[in-house]
């Protein structure tokens, strides 16, 4: 399993992000392609929709957003693709959210290290 690390899309991009993914369903706004960076774009590792909406990035609900979104995770075949097909090399996880601690990236950067072999 790669180190995983996690970065906002509004920080510059670096060459030591290694392989850089962004998580997200909506691509953050006022960024270029060439500014993000990435090697990849995975929406389908970004909550649904709905549980996005639902959490609305509200510190009181982040408990049980982490815990729906565990759960989604625990579903989600492409979940379980990159558990065996990311490099084995530094992966940065790319998000939109403003806080560095209570968003998606974070649950989902600890379970590919939970996960990964």
């Amino acid at each position: 399993m790669p180190t995983v690390f996690i970065k906002r899309a509004y920080e510059a991009a670096a060459e030591s992000d290694g392989y850089r993914i962004l998580v997200d369903r909506l691509w953050p706004r006022g960024r270029t392609k060439d500014q993000m960076a990435l090697a990849q774009w995975s929406k389908d590792w970004a909550p649904t929709s709905a549980l996005r909406t639902w959490f609305n990035h509200r510190p009181d609900r982040f408990a049980e957003f982490s815990r729906r979104y565990t759960s989604e995770m625990e579903d989600n075949p492409a979940i379980r693709e990159a558990l065996t097909s990311l490099p084995k090399k530094r992966v940065t996880l790319v998000y939109g959210a403003r806080d560095p601690k209570i968003n998606h990236a974070v649950v989902l950067a600890a379970y590919l290290k939970r996960h990964g072999k």
